[in-house]
């Protein structure tokens, strides 16, 4: 079998995510992931979440083939078949979760991918369902670490609709679309868990 597609950010960060996902997440249910990338996370999560149903995607053609490949060999039955979801379209192709989980897409898309997010999750999830993000942001009343501010400035060049987000910003539309921040948690290499939780209609 060919060899998987492989993220170094991602297999140093899973166990990090985990203890914070362990905590938040619900005994049992489907847990959707946004944006999956290479699978690793899926993987690993479920893995480890035994109890609970994870169901990947992705907007990549090629990404969504790792996945699949990468689930395959894992030989786990508890990952549903990937499916292709690009956060803006309608409908998603996954009626309802328990929770919704997106690791690392916030600064490698346009901001309206994550008003998007925030604005289709609230009719996807049930009030009191978490919604969950991990990745580097800004904060105003913080310096930006040297590497954050570095890595913000080579994603802006790639493209220039990406970028490290504020984070006053990413909670303001959360709030918005019916979401509170819960809690936010400092995770290794300068980013940041950020949980929401849906609120009651």
């Amino acid at each position: 079998m060919a060899d998987l597609a492989h993220s170094a950010a991602a297999e140093r960060n899973k166990g990090a995510i985990l203890e914070v996902l362990g905590r938040v997440l619900p005994a049992r249910g489907a847990i959707l992931e946004v944006a999956s990338g290479t699978g690793q996370h899926v993987v690993h999560f479920a893995q480890k979440l035994p109890d609970l149903t994870w169901q990947p995607s992705d907007p990549d053609p090629s990404a969504c083939e790792a996945i699949e490949s990468r689930v395959l060999r894992s030989g786990l039955g508890n990952i549903k078949d990937v499916v292709s979801l690009d956060v803006r379209g309608l409908p998603w192709p996954v009626t309802h979760s328990n929770a919704l989980i997106c690791i690392n897409m916030v600064h490698i898309s346009p901001w309206a991918a994550t008003e998007a997010l925030f604005e289709n999750a609230r009719d996807h999830l049930a009030a009191g369902c978490v919604l969950y993000l991990y990745g580097p942001y800004q904060r105003a009343d913080y310096e930006i670490a040297p590497s954050n501010e570095a890595f913000d400035a080579a994603l802006r060049a790639q493209n220039p609709a990406w970028g490290l987000r504020y984070f006053e910003d990413v909670a303001r539309t959360a709030g918005d679309c019916g979401f509170n921040l819960e809690e936010t948690v400092e995770m290794p290499a300068n980013n940041l868990s950020l949980i929401f939780r849906r609120e009651s209609e």
